[in-house]
């Protein structure tokens, strides 16, 4: 039997992802040795959307070029050496930090040859920086191929190119037009592509400019055909022994309990939120701080403070919230996970929105718990950890009361548009036939008279999202499961909540669970990826929409 496209992607991916495990365990490997190439086969074969013309042999991604530079360290691109680290001490150190634009964690430029990457979030996001590494290993390949002959000597663009880059590095003003042209022939792109992608760079202010970076990505590929010096990426030993312990997430979630134990909130009723940290703070105490009483008068506000429009009301909200119960807990474990706790028998006011009564007397009246977005496998680490009774140096016991979890996140939909709304009832974990139905508080029917289009069905946790192809997506879309869409962490916390519900009996059996996810990106449409940018203003109203809704069924 012939197999389909759909079928080869998704072996595609189950071969990334045993080959990424095994050379983690191992230690290091080459990415153009034996088992580098292991991991450039399968990316080609799977073709990722978010990597765009990755399987042409000329042309360089450049959307996905940008979209990978945001999500790694300044630099890196000049490194032949990356090693991903533990939080092993260097916070302690004389080397300066660098956090990537788009994804929060620290790095550190150890000298000319070598960046070190730490890794605190679980597995998903060693997978994910494996995953651009070996994309940006596939570019360089062409950039080195663009720019040389059989003979291996060096094309007159690529020299050109060189002395622009030299240039820049001395500060020298530089004929910027000139400039994309030599840089046109060495990524294989006409010079308007070149010319936009190279304003695309300049407006991202933490990446270095795309002459540098597409110079000394084809320069390490060359030094290591031409001159012998391998690049390499390793683990160490101490991120190996660490990683699937919890390690990270235990710390996380004692600190958070602690805080709760010091304020007397440790045997109040909690509502558990995974969200954004602006959302909830600005509709609570909003609505409470200046009297705001419509979803619409709400979305104003919020649109004003986004945009940072004169006079938006950002602190005054703040500083209201801090003397009304609000409580942040900042990160120092290394999840990179804030935390924002509603303390709601220390409110002004006797409803948390319009018509919505907060309980009577002190004893009962519940807190919110806010948690920001974790990333992948990191979901399940940190909410498994939170739910388990908090235990204190006497050796006393305190379970949690927790009446609700709700998930607010960020997906990619595969029936609608940008900006739209996906309820889940069930989620299905990728490349196993692991699923996870349950009862959504959320229905489509309370997001009706809001224009906005809502869907309802199967929502697919991948193992990334910068993993799939249109025939991976078509099939989820179209087969027997009908999935509505595409995320990396709802399975994660329903695996936590059901497992400290129905089996540790952590927390009570009825919890209620709310899921709802606004669509960033449409995976299906050429222009809507993740790589096309970020949805901007546009995601505001269904944030805010999503926020109001589960603030409406946790306290009606």
């Amino acid at each position: 039997m012939q197999r389909t496209r759909a079928q080869e992607s998704r072996a595609a991916i189950e071969k990334l992802y045993i080959t990424m495990r095994h050379l983690f365990m191992r230690g290091s490997y080459k990415p153009m040795g034996v088992s580098g190439e292991s991991l450039v086969d399968s990316l080609l074969v799977l073709s990722p959307e978010i990597y765009g013309l990755l399987s042409q042999d000329e042309k360089i991604e450049l959307d996905g070029l940008l979209y990978v530079m945001e999500r790694l360290p300044r630099g890196i691109e000049e490194c032949r050496y990356i090693r991903l680290i533990s939080r092993e001490g260097y916070e302690n150190s004389n080397f300066l930090a660098i956090v990537p634009a788009k994804r929060k964690r620290n790095c550190y430029r150890v000298d000319q040859d070598q960046m070190y990457v730490e890794m605190t979030r679980g597995r998903s996001d060693i997978y994910d920086i494996l995953t651009h590494l070996t994309f940006l290993y596939i570019e360089a390949e062409k950039i080195k191929s663009n720019s040389t002959d059989t003979k291996g000597r060096f094309d007159l663009n690529w020299e050109m190119l060189s002395k622009i880059v030299q240039k820049e590095e001395r500060g020298d003003e530089i004929d910027q037009e000139v400039a994309c042209s030599y840089l046109s022939h060495v990524i294989g792109r006409t010079f308007d592509e070149t010319h936009a992608a190279v304003v695309k760079f300049e407006e991202s202010p933490h990446t270095s400019s795309l002459f540098s970076i597409v110079y000394h990505m084809g320069k390490l590929a060359m030094d290591e055909v031409f001159e012998g010096k391998d690049r390499e990426i390793s683990f160490s030993s101490t991120l190996r022994q660490r990683v699937g312990h919890h390690v990270y997430g235990e710390l996380w979630a004692n600190k958070i309990k602690s805080v709760l134990f010091e304020e007397g909130l440790i045997d109040r009723p909690i509502h558990i939120v995974s969200a954004n940290l602006h959302s909830f703070l600005n509709t609570i105490y909003g609505y409470q701080a200046l009297g705001l009483t419509s979803f619409a008068q709400i979305e104003k506000v919020a649109l004003d403070i986004s945009v940072g429009a004169k006079n938006n009301k950002k602190k005054d909200i703040l500083n209201y919230a801090q003397k009304n119960g609000f409580i942040e807990i900042h990160d120092e474990s290394g999840t990179n996970i804030n935390v924002q706790v509603f303390d709601t028998a220390r409110m002004s006011k006797e409803t948390i929105l319009p018509g919505l009564k907060i309980s009577d007397g002190k004893k009962k009246k519940p807190i919110i718990l806010v948690m920001d977005y974790a990333f992948g496998e990191q979901a399940y680490e940190c909410f498994d950890e939170l739910l388990k009774p908090f235990e204190t140096m006497e050796g006393k016991s305190y379970p949690l009361d927790v009446l609700s979890a709700s998930i607010m996140g960020k997906a990619g939909i595969l029936t609608g548009n940008k900006g739209d709304i996906m309820i889940p009832d069930s989620h299905v974990f990728e490349g196993t036939a692991d699923n996870y139905p349950f009862k959504n508080e959320l229905k489509i029917d309370d997001f009706d008279g809001h224009d906005m289009g809502v869907y309802q069905g199967t929502m697919f946790t991948v193992l990334g999202t910068s993993l799939q192809n249109k025939d991976v997506l078509s099939y989820l879309m179209e087969s027997s499961w009908k999935a509505i869409g595409l995320e990396m962490e709802g399975a994660h916390y329903q695996k936590a909540i059901q497992s400290e519900s129905r089996i540790r009996q952590s927390i009570r059996k009825n919890v209620k669970v709310l899921y709802a996810y606004y669509a960033s990106d449409n995976p299906l449409e050429t222009g809507s990826t993740l790589a096309s940018g970020a949805l901007g203003m546009d995601g505001v109203k269904p944030t805010y929409l999503i926020t109001y809704k589960i603030l409406e069924k946790i306290f009606n």
